[in-house]
């Protein structure tokens, strides 16, 4: 009995470690920067002109429609993980296609829940090009962002400053031309 009862818990214990690694999957370096570019995007479209800027970015990099890109939005994902579910649906043969997107969404959303990493290589995709697609529409937003900030800082600055035209001064008639 006392045997039986340590057999037991040494299955138990071997079940749980076991299991440990299922539950802890670390993310690669790769995927880190990944979702932390996502995170990004995400951030930009905050504001609703930020959210334009990024909509209008993910329609142009994937060449998609708002139809895709709200579908996508109403699946309760942000515009970073629209940006990676386009990116491993377009790794795929036949490019970005509704089946190509339901099989992203349908590894994403589980049972089990799925990394993107580890979606990828269920794909047999790698994560790369799309970590890179990512951090660089990440980077033309920031871009776009800080120039468009200027523009309006000029504008401002301009109506603060009440820049008009110099007027000529009058001519006194004390005083001649020469001296």
């Amino acid at each position: 009995m006392k045997n039986n009862k340590l057999q037991l818990m040494l299955a138990g214990l071997f079940l749980c470690a076991a299991a440990m690694p299922a539950l802890a999957q670390e993310k690669t370096r790769e995927e880190k920067k990944l979702e932390s570019k996502a995170a990004e995007l995400d951030k930009s479209a905050l504001k609703p002109e930020g959210q334009q800027r990024v909509n209008d970015r993910i329609k142009a990099e994937f060449a998609v429609d708002d139809a895709r890109v709200q579908a996508l939005r109403d699946k309760k994902m942000g515009y970073g993980g629209i940006s990676i579910a386009l990116g491993l649906a377009q790794g795929l043969p036949g490019g970005i296609t509704d089946a190509n997107v339901d099989k992203v969404m349908a590894l994403r959303q589980g049972p089990p829940v799925m990394g993107w990493g580890k979606i990828a290589k269920e794909l047999g995709l790698k994560l790369g090009p799309v970590q890179s697609r990512v951090h660089k529409m990440s980077a033309e937003i920031k871009k776009a962002k800080k120039a468009e900030g200027k523009k309006d800082m000029k504008e401002v600055k301009g109506e603060r400053s009440g820049k008009t035209e110099k007027m000529a001064r009058p001519e006194n008639p004390g005083k001649s031309g020469s001296r």
